[in-house]
């Protein structure tokens, strides 16, 4: 049995196989843990991967399916692997020092858990730095009732930001010069083309503020100079997908990540989305979405011409793009897009453009601490009470980020509305990083267009809310939750049973994914009992974003931002569900865990 599970692993990594349809069964799989040779295209080096190779793993199960994965090391040190957003027991997450204790040089472990779930998830190590040296991989897995997508190929794409650097050299070097990164610092050239544009005043305005906050209006990437793959493959390594005239082509878009949000569109094809984090979707046509670090989403398209699409995936930062193909035979090839001049954060990024705070004196402010921002009152910030945003309080009248009203609001026709000429709700109004669409007048997907299509849990009320500080201290790249970092926090402590309510506040300039183990995260976007339920969540500099959870799964859980270096420097927290069937109790020591 152990043979045939290896074969089949071992044929699913190549990702181009069709969806197995079936009776659920049990069977089991093996994974073997190794140095690879990774080759970008661009540079090799020297990292990790499964089965003995750099391309992706892809593992197919059914949903219904009770599965058995032997996991082999053969690194020479400890390696983990975490199941991203699959439902299980917690003993079975594989986050060390909270799930496990890890999986030593030469031990094999063997995972076993039920398949809850249908959709499309991955999986990744979660010790030290092997997830950005490459050890990740997909699933993909078949719902019992039979998909609820028409489709007639189904590829993984499955992105990732391999940089030359090992990740321990990376943190290291953050941890010297935060911008050691940044190739776009800001120049005598740039302050005399503003100067130009603005006037000699506001430009030495702008230049100090920013200056004395010791940050850059450039900071919206820590990581730059990587090479973003596709499948294991950069840019001019072409991943390539086939297709017949008039097909249906399902892509099961999953962001690996280390750092890297990407824009993703294939010019010349709409995409409809259909499923988020693993979740169906009420169908929403796109020309283009942001995927987030660790987010996976799954589109569907159809093209009817005999000619070769290029899927462009540019980084947020716009510093670098993964490229694959779509087409009817292999070697084919389309124009590539150039990238789209950077943007650059704001003072609304920061949480600053607000009109009462015209006069703020920012020279107060010199090497500006998050952490210490612990008094902050939200509240006193006119058009920035986050208290009072009222996202999902009332979906009848929803309370959006920009402070107006949405009466009677109807989510459910966002799909094909003029919703790109309309700001994107989940990002402060005057962000320099709300997402439009490289096409005149195409649609962007936003977090507000997604509904669920068949809600996983009753509404109801939360019973409590926590409020989560997203913080940090730039200058000595320090990343933490309301101001203190994982390694001197209380967990957060849950009673099985209880449905609590999330309120992040991201009080940085960085975009954080916020991803909970183990359970559901249900994002409030006004749609009530039809709020896309997610694993990973994406707080944009200068917003509120509000989550419920229902809390149905005992034990410890890991809850931490997905950006590799930022959860690794403490915004990490362990979460422990206490109560349940069982009386499930947990001892809670916050032991330091790395790795995202």
């Amino acid at each position: 049995m152990e043979t045939i599970g290896f074969v089949r692993a071992c044929a699913l990594g190549l990702g181009l196989v069709a969806l197995p349809m079936g009776s659920a069964s049990a069977d089991t799989y093996n994974l073997t843990v190794d140095r690879v040779t990774v080759d970008t295209g661009d540079f090799t080096k020297t990292g990790v991967g499964f089965n003995g190779r750099a391309t992706p793993t892809v593992l197919r199960f059914h949903e219904g399916e009770a599965v058995t994965i032997n996991v082999t090391n053969n690194l020479s040190e400890d390696t983990s692997v975490h199941w991203h957003g699959l439902i299980l027991p917690f003993d079975q997450d594989g986050v060390p020092k909270i799930s496990y204790p890890g999986i030593a040089p030469g031990q094999t472990f063997t995972y076993r858990f039920p398949i809850r779930q249908a959709g499309t998830y991955w999986f990744h190590s979660h010790s030290g730095y092997q997830e950005p040296d490459g050890a990740y991989g997909a699933i993909v897995i078949a719902p019992k009732e039979g998909e609820p997508v028409r489709y007639d190929r189904d590829y993984v794409v499955q992105l990732a930001d391999a940089h030359p650097h090992p990740g321990n050299r990376i943190m290291r070097n953050l941890k010297m010069m935060p911008d050691y990164y940044n190739r776009r610092q800001r120049t005598l050239f740039d302050f005399l083309r503003d100067s130009e544009e603005k006037g000699l005043g506001p430009a030495l305005a702008d230049r100090r503020a920013w200056g004395e906050m010791r940050m850059m209006p450039t900071d919206i990437e820590d990581l730059q100079g990587f090479t973003p793959l596709i499948n294991g493959k950069g840019p001019d390594q072409n991943w390539t997908g086939l297709f017949k005239p008039g097909e249906r082509v399902r892509l099961r878009f999953i962001n690996s990540s280390a750092m890297t949000y990407f824009d993703i569109r294939i010019p010349g094809l709409k995409m409809t989305v259909v499923q988020a984090d693993g979740n169906a979707v009420e169908p929403v046509p796109v020309d283009e979405f942001r995927i987030a670090v660790a987010e996976t989403y799954d589109v569907v398209v159809q093209p009817s011409d005999e000619k070769a699409y290029t899927i462009f995936a540019e980084s947020m930062g716009r510093t670098a793009f993964a490229r694959g193909t779509l087409a009817p035979r292999p070697g084919m090839r389309a124009a590539v897009p150039a990238l789209r001049p950077p943007g650059l954060l704001t003072m609304a990024d920061m949480g600053m453009a607000h009109g009462d705070m015209a006069g703020m004196d920012h020279g107060s402010m010199a090497g500006m601490d998050h952490g210490d921002m612990a008094g902050m009152d939200h509240g006193s910030m006119a058009g920035m009470d986050h208290g009072d945003m009222g996202q999902g309080s009332d979906a009848q009248t929803h309370a959006m980020p920009d402070g107006s009203q949405m009466p009677g609001m109807d989510h459910s026709g966002h799909a094909g509305m003029a919703a790109a000429a309309r700001p994107d709700p989940f990002y402060a109004p005057g962000s320099g990083l709300a997402p439009q669409a490289a096409q005149a007048g195409g649609k962007m997907l936003s977090y507000a267009d997604l509904k669920a299509q068949r809600p996983l849990y009753a509404y109801r009320e939360a019973t409590r809310e926590i409020e989560l500080r997203l913080t940090g201290n730039m200058e000595r790249y320090i990343w933490s939750i309301n101001g203190v970092k994982y390694e001197d926090a209380e967990p957060i402590r849950l009673q099985y049973g209880e449905r609590v309510r999330f309120k992040f506040v991201n009080e940085t300039m960085m975009t954080h994914p916020m991803h909970l183990h183990g359970m559901w995260s249900i994002l409030d976007n006004g749609n009530g009992a039809w709020n896309p339920v997610k694993h990973v969540i994406s707080v944009a500099p200068g917003t509120t974003v509000t989550t419920e959870t229902e809390v149905d799964a005992p034990g410890q859980w890991a809850f931490h931002c997905h950006l590799s270096y930022h959860a690794d420097s403490g915004m990490f927290r362990k979460v422990v569900v206490e109560g349940g069937p069982g009386k499930a109790r947990s001892t809670a020591s916050a032991a330091p865990v790395t790795g995202g």
